[in-house]
């Protein structure tokens, strides 16, 4: 079984229910972590991980699912919080707690010998900006010889300045070997500049492909061949939480039963039909929960 290593943040979301709030086990690396066990594949989550009772809850959940945790960091800080807003139409925003805490201990004294590397890599969003450990992530994963998808989940409460965002997001874009964004990140990134424009520049420093999420409109993929586009599937939306992260587990999948060279044309949309349809899963059901293999079937 192809193993991956999904490296980035696991926090607790704490989600409106009433007139109270109530704790998930959110993180869009860990999202993608647990889609990609739900998938069977041997999926290893990288993070910092408190001892507190939120991080105990982490590590059972991911445990439930099949994530392997061999290469998570047991840690006494205290576990980041997202207090979550849902709008009408089920989109979520989110204020971060991160400073001091477990969640963003990165450092190569513990991280996995990358000279051992998986099949793929997968890294993405806070994990990526936040400091001193988002450098140590980036140093770390120059030195693995595997394919990176990279999601930068763009957080303007974290970093309001779009030039500082923008030239962070354009440092990982240099090492990876997939960029999966949202069209609505690339408005706040690159405003005024067509997604067409930002995923040439990538697809020209290196990156072989770039998913584009539209919502309910579906994906676009480019790569040096081309463009290809598949609608979304529609469903009743409970939420948008963890349908991207959805995306970034089959994209990786793709890579493992095709192989990145061959991720053009009629086998691309086979593969972003199959994260079309995934992504309307998680989109159907509360919170952060990806179809299994078996709910794909025929996909």
């Amino acid at each position: 079984m192809a193993s991956v290593w999904v490296a980035g943040e696991a926090l607790i979301d704490l989600i409106p229910q009433g007139d109270s709030r109530v704790a998930i086990v959110g993180g869009g690396p860990a999202n993608t972590a647990k889609a990609l066990a739900r998938l069977g594949f041997d999926s290893y989550f990288i993070d910092g991980i408190s001892t507190d009772d939120y991080g105990k809850a982490i590590r059972a959940e991911l445990l439930a699912d099949g994530v392997h945790l061999d290469y998570t960091l047991k840690s006494k800080l205290p576990t980041c919080t997202a207090t979550v807003t849902l709008a009408a139409d089920g989109g979520a925003s989110y204020e971060f707690l991160i400073d001091g805490t477990a969640t963003f201990e990165f450092d190569e004294k513990w991280l996995p010998d990358p000279t051992n590397p998986p099949a793929v890599t997968h890294v993405g969003t806070l994990a990526t900006i936040v400091e001193p450990g988002a450098t140590k992530l980036f140093d770390w994963m120059k030195k693995i010889k595997a394919p990176l998808v990279f999601d930068p989940n763009i957080r303007p409460s974290v970093i309001s300045d779009r030039a500082q965002y923008r030239s962070v997001v354009d440092k990982w874009a240099t090492i990876s070997s997939v960029i999966k964004v949202s069209e609505e990140d690339l408005q706040w990134l690159y405003p005024g500049t067509s997604m067409h424009d930002v995923a040439n520049n990538w697809l020209a420093q290196g990156a072989a492909l770039v998913v584009v999420t539209l919502g309910s409109e579906g994906l676009a993929g480019f790569t040096r061949a081309g463009e290809v586009r598949v609608p979304g599937v529609r469903v009743e939306v409970s939420d948008t939480v963890g349908a991207g992260d959805t995306v970034g587990a089959i994209i990786v999948e793709g890579i493992i039963e095709h192989g990145l060279a061959h991720l053009t044309g009629d086998v691309l949309r086979q593969v972003l039909t199959r994260a079309a349809k995934a992504a309307s899963i998680t989109v159907s059901r509360p919170g952060a929960n990806p179809p299994t293999k078996e709910e794909l079937v025929g996909y």
